[in-house]
C-alpha cells in the first residue's frame, strides 16, 4: 500500500509559555499541502510532548510446572482513568474503580537510552525496579516492531520486549518513589488467562493484550493441563 504525499507546513508555533513539567502543551498552526498541488486553509493542532517521549513495554515469561506460559502483571494507578466522568462513558459500570488497571510494566527510555543498546539497558532496568528480577542485558529481545499508542495526540512511541525469567530469582522490586507504585501488586499469570481477561474487559490496557498476544504468536501458550 502506498501512503499519499501530504506535507505539513509549520505557519505559526502558538505553544503557551509557562514553568516546565512532566508533560508540555504544543499547539501550532499549521497547513497541509496536497498530491494535487493544492494546500489547506492554516489550522491549529494541540499535542503533547515530555522529555523522554519513548516507552519499553516488557514481557516477563516462563514456564510453570504444568506447562503453562505465564506473565507478571504488575497493577499500576492511572488518575487519567480515576478521574473519567462515568456521565460520559457508554458503559460506566466498565470503566476500572479508582484507575486501578492490572497493566505489563513499563518505562520511560531516558536521554542516554537512545539507541538499540539503549532500550535494552532500559527494559533491564524497568525489570528490576517493577518486578524485582535482575537479569543480564543480552536476554531481552524485541517482540516485533514498535508502535504509535495515541499518535494523534503524542509521538510515543513503545517498544516490547520479552525477557524469560526465573520466578525463584525474583527479589523485592526497587520502584522509582513514585506514589503512585506504592502498595502495587505483582502477579504472574497464565497467558491464556490473560488473553480471557481481555476479552472481557477485565484487562483494559491495550499494550498488555497486543504484547502478551505477540508472544503467544512466538512462543505459544505452553501445554494447559
Amino acid at each position: 500500500m502506498e501512503l499519499p504525499r501530504i506535507e505539513l507546513e509549520l505557519v505559526e508555533d502558538l505553544s503557551p509559555a509557562g514553568p516546565p513539567g512532566f508533560l508540555r502543551l504544543i499547539r501550532r498552526r499549521y497547513r497541509a499541502h496536497y498530491p494535487d498541488g493544492t494546500a489547506s486553509a492554516p489550522f491549529i493542532y494541540d499535542l503533547v510532548d515530555r522529555t523522554a517521549v519513548d516507552a519499553v513495554v516488557l514481557v516477563a515469561h516462563y514456564l510453570d510446572p504444568d506447562g503453562r506460559r505465564r506473565v507478571y502483571l504488575r497493577s499500576s494507578v492511572r488518575p487519567p482513568v480515576a478521574e473519567r466522568d462515568p456521565q460520559r462513558s457508554p458503559h460506566p459500570e466498565r470503566d476500572p474503580r479508582n484507575g486501578v488497571l492490572w497493566e505489563l510494566p513499563a518505562g520511560l527510555v531516558e536521554a542516554d537510552e537512545q539507541s538499540p543498546d539503549g532500550l535494552k539497558r532500559a527494559s533491564q532496568r524497568e525489570l528490576a525496579e517493577e518486578l524485582g528480577f535482575t537479569v543480564d542485558v543480552e536476554a531481552f529481545a524485541e517482540l516485533g516492531a514498535s508502535m504509535f499508542p495515541t499518535p494523534s495526540m503524542i509521538a510515543e512511541r513503545i517498544y516490547v520486549f520479552e525477557v524469560a525469567v526465573d520466578p525463584s530469582r525474583r527479589a523485592e522490586p526497587s520502584l522509582d518513589g513514585s506514589a503512585l507504585e506504592h502498595f502495587g501488586v505483582v502477579e504472574p499469570v497464565p497467558v491464556r488467562e490473560v488473553l480471557e481477561l481481555c476479552r472481557t474487559g477485565a484487562i483494559v490496557d491495550l499494550k498488555t493484550e497486543l504484547a502478551v498476544r505477540r508472544l503467544v504468536e512466538r512462543h505459544g501458550a505452553g501445554v494447559e493441563p
